[in-house]
């Protein structure tokens, strides 16, 4: 499954993803240019002066993106063990790896400038003669395209491999391309389990202090080219992959945050898409902190579906709401122990929670982490925890907090202010009782972040060649329906695929009426036919 769009308490406040699938490995390539110790900023590390346009559709030049050469792919034993990873039935000892880095431009308005480095990695059967490459991603922002491709590599009908080579790719500043890394381990624990009440000034003021701390970390280190780490300009660095691995058009499937790429690639470059699937929609008509409220919404009605299907599991609990609100009160009164040097705080509890309700797979380790934490014993929750905010048991983070900060504020209007942030956690509190109050405390995240801003366009897709293809499951509790709906007729030339389903997205989730949808249309440009809904099983 595709963890995307969370909620991550008091870092970004905003947006988060992740891929359940992992690969390990070590970063390679170049890291995004820092600001050098002559740079022209202010004691607080900001720019002393606006850097230049990140890629606004409407300024000169913008959209003119440059040409590469078609790109070679070597060995990719640096990066993980290709012999690890399990290939589609049938397939075994057929598939090939390569990767590669490709160099793109810092700043599209100076394309002859800086440049940074983005691994891709092509996934190929040895007995076919592919049509062209399959370009994926999982969302986020600042989930790892690496690691997508080949946790679904398996999964994958052997069909898509004889007319595909998958082309996994880690956007600019996240994974092993050019990562932004710019909050420390210990900050990063510090953040994550802090619990503020930001109802209470005190609280809102140490939120603020702490936000203010990461946002001034990460200009002082990079500068002016931090703006340059956004969604606009990623969806350009896509049709530079496009042109390197020799595609005459785009072949996409994105997941969550990756549908707001799919569909600015889309509205960018109309005329460069043969087939995009946009599987758990971005509502492009929603502002951030509605889309952060309809997702909160849609955590507490997957809590509530994870306590009507419970039963026996959760018998020792009673009634598994209130066995959370239990263990939030008693940690935020004393911190549960985990018996390790670690303790659960209600922050961490909450994440823990969070993590579960991404996937019923994860519903049994949801029950037994709350009857043990009732009990006093925190470890199952942390273990949640830790999962969601990608921590490693020697207490090292990967680079997701740190690119989702990045992107998802450099993609926002500045804001909001403090009154808007005060009257919506009172709001929360009362409509969201259990995630509302603690994720209230990240929406100061962006205020103090960088000024230059890039908001990404609203998406259209009048004049691509075939219809983009929207999948929406009802109970998804990231990206909720309404947001494929709203995609879809946004864009115009789209159609609505809908799975009566549970969890975050819909492909490779278990609906072979959905995969098969997919699929025929990836391979022969075929839609279902119109309002079509798939049954849950």
């Amino acid at each position: 499954m595709r963890r995307a769009l969370l909620v991550l308490p008091v870092v970004t406040g905003l947006l988060l993803a992740a891929c359940a699938h992992t690969t390990n490995g070590t970063p390679v390539g170049s890291t995004l240019p820092s600001s050098p110790t002559s740079s022209s900023s202010s004691d607080s590390g900001r720019p002393t002066s606006p850097a230049p346009s990140s890629g606004d559709p409407s300024s000169p030049g913008a959209t003119a993106t440059p040409s590469v050469d078609p790109i070679t792919f070597g060995s990719c034993n640096s990066i993980f063990t290709p012999s690890d990873v399990p290939a589609p039935d049938g397939l075994d000892g057929k598939i090939s790896f390569g990767c590669a880095q490709l160099p793109v431009p810092l700043n599209y308005t100076d394309a002859s400038g800086r440049s940074i480095n983005l691994q891709l990695l092509r996934i190929h059967d040895k007995d076919a003669t592919p049509i062209g490459s399959l370009l994926v991603n999982p969302g986020g922002p600042g989930a790892s395209g690496i690691e997508l491709a080949l946790g679904i590599l398996s999964e994958l009908d052997p069909s898509l491999l004889k007319n595909f080579d998958i082309i996994g790719f880690d956007p600019r500043g996240v994974g092993l391309s050019s990562p932004i890394n710019c909050i420390s381990n210990s900050l990063k624990d510090q953040y994550n389990a802090y619990s503020p009440d930001v109802r209470q000034q005190a609280d809102f003021d140490q939120a603020k202090k702490l936000a203010k701390q990461v946002a001034d970390g990460c200009a002082s280190k990079y500068g002016t080219s931090l703006p340059f780490i956004n969604t606009v300009n990623t969806a350009r660095d896509m049709d530079l992959i496009r042109q390197a691995v020799g595609d005459e058009r785009m072949n996409y499937l994105g997941f969550s945050y990756g549908t707001e790429l799919g569909s600015v690639y889309a509205h960018l470059f109309p005329g460069k898409v043969r087939v995009a699937v946009l599987d758990g929609a971005v509502d492009p008509l929603t502002d951030d902190i509605q889309q952060f409220a309809d997702q909160l919404d849609g955590f507490e009605k997957s809590f509530d579906q994870f306590s009507d299907n419970c039963g026996t599991g959760c018998a020792s609990l009673g009634d598994p709401r209130q066995a959370v609100y239990d263990i939030v009160t008693k940690a935020n009164t004393k911190p549960l122990s985990t018996g390790s040097s670690r303790v659960l705080t209600s922050s961490l509890a909450l994440t823990g929670v969070l993590q579960a309700l991404y996937s019923s797979s994860y519903w049994p380790d949801l029950a037994s982490a709350l009857k043990k934490a009732k009990n006093g014993d925190g470890s199952g929750l942390l273990d949640l925890a830790d999962q969601y905010n990608e921590r490693d048991a020697d207490g090292s983070y990967s680079n997701i907090i740190d690119a989702n900060l990045t992107i998802s504020c450099n993609d926002s209007d500045p804001g909001p202010t403090d009154q808007k942030i005060k009257d919506t956690a009172a709001q929360w509190a009362t409509k969201y009782p259990m995630f509302g109050i603690w994720a209230a405390g990240s929406l100061a995240s962006c205020q103090q972040w960088q000024p230059t801003r890039t908001p990404p366009p609203l998406p259209t897709a009048d004049n691509t060649a075939n219809k983009v293809l929207v999948i929406g499951n009802l109970n998804d509790p990231a990206t909720p329906y309404q947001g494929a709906v709203d995609l879809a007729k946004t864009m115009g030339n789209a159609e609505v695929l809908t799975w009566d389903g549970e969890g975050h997205t819909s492909y490779l989730e278990g609906s072979s009426c959905i995969d098969d949808a997919v699929n025929k249309y990836l391979i022969d440009v075929t839609l279902p036919p119109p309002d079509t809904t798939c049954p849950r099983n």
